[in-house]
């Protein structure tokens, strides 16, 4: 019989790592090192030498390492940050709770990742920095994004919480982790993620020897020397049970991403004659480690699918389906529907699909069926 179709099967993965898993969390336990323990630096330094990043300070959750990037790099209330209004709200969230502006900007049709163009028009005086998210399991345009920032004395912090893993592919045939391409590059390690934790986790990975201390003492209540605090800053910790999973979980991060693309293909292979469903589109200058597997939906409504496909028990997502300019929180009067063609569009048509490690052909056959069915009932 088949197993049930989650999203993410983080029981299944469980299973099959459990006991490597908790004999590293009885080993916090025994040893009651529960803040910046042991464990902590060991998987600090074990994920460094996996990104090939001189620095990797942990803390407490994506979102957090996203805000203490921004005051590492002393970004001051007013400055312009330009992101992308297709992503997860912490990307902007941040940049206005330090009181920073957000400038949003249209993305790619093809790989949903933020238009280099769109940024450059959207450069003025008051721009600081740039955020790209590298969205759903791939990478950014990152040289186009880097040469802008350098014409235009900008940073760039890389929101690589959906690609850890993922390679970007220079021109010349080099390679990068995600995340670890520009000044300062911030991961999560929410549950679900490609390499997620048992609660909420987070890291900033950088190669610049004063950002990365910056980071590190802003994390920490501002302090280098205890009780001696030099900065304004907050309490933002990666605790040392969830960095002793991390550690074990790390070892598998490749064949995990494997797994996932393997379940990509087979997806791909099913769809591949189906004009209505556009498959995800790969670029030439980055691996996608599919964070996320999302069909770009033609000629029909998305949320008839959805409703369809819950009924055959199987789970779908939509990502995201509001985009950030039109979110009330982030109410702006420079915006107005209409304005980010593409982000509108595909926030009306995108729809994903269960994509996680452990998916197995009868679940990928169940859920490709289903949506095939779909389909041929409706055209």
């Amino acid at each position: 019989m088949m197993n049930p179709i989650r999203m993410v099967d983080l029981v299944t993965q469980y299973g099959n790592i459990q006991e490597e898993i908790d004999a590293a969390v009885l080993g916090v336990m025994k040893s009651a090192a529960f803040i910046n323990g042991p464990e902590v630096t060991a998987f600090q330094q074990n994920l460094e030498k996996y990104l090939g990043v001189k620095h990797v300070i942990p803390c407490a959750n994506g979102t957090d390492a996203l805000q203490v990037s921004m005051m590492a790099l002393e970004l001051k209330p007013g400055d312009e940050v330009i992101t992308t209004s297709f992503t997860f709200i912490a990307t902007a969230e941040v940049i206005a709770l330090l009181g920073l502006t957000p400038v949003v900007v249209d993305v790619d049709p093809d790989t949903f990742n933020i238009d280099p163009n769109a940024i450059r028009r959207a450069i003025t005086p008051k721009t600081k920095a740039i955020v790209p998210v590298h969205l759903f399991g791939q990478c950014a345009d990152m040289e186009e994004i880097q040469k802008i920032a350098d014409e235009f004395g900008l940073f760039v912090i890389e929101d690589a919480c959906q690609s850890i893993g993922a390679d970007y592919i220079f021109k010349d045939g080099s390679r990068k982790k995600s995340g670890t391409i520009s000044n300062i590059g911030c991961t999560s390690f929410f549950p679900s993620k490609n390499l997620g934790c048992f609660g909420d986790g987070g890291a900033i990975f950088t190669n610049d020897d004063s950002l990365a201390e910056a980071c590190r003492s802003i994390a920490n209540h501002g302090m280098v020397v205890r009780y001696y605090h030099d900065r304004v800053g907050v309490n933002s910790r990666l605790d040392s049970i969830q960095a002793a999973i991390l550690r074990v979980k790390l070892k598998y991060l490749d064949n995990y991403i494997s797994n996932r693309q393997n379940a990509a293909r087979a997806y791909n292979e099913a769809f591949a004659d189906f004009p209505q469903l556009q498959t995800p589109q790969e670029s030439a200058f980055s691996t996608h480690v599919f964070h996320q597997y999302t069909l770009l939906t033609t000629g029909f409504d998305r949320n008839k699918l959805q409703e369809y496909l819950a009924v055959k028990d199987v789970p779908s997502m939509i990502y995201y389906p509001v985009p950030m300019h039109l979110q009330k929180a982030y109410t702006d009067p420079r915006y107005k529907d209409g304005d980010f063609p593409i982000t509108e569009s595909l926030s009306k048509s995108v729809i994903s699909l269960p994509m996680h490690t452990e998916l197995s052909p009868d679940q990928i056959d169940h859920i490709t069926q289903s949506v095939i069915a779909f389909i041929k009932s409706n055209f």
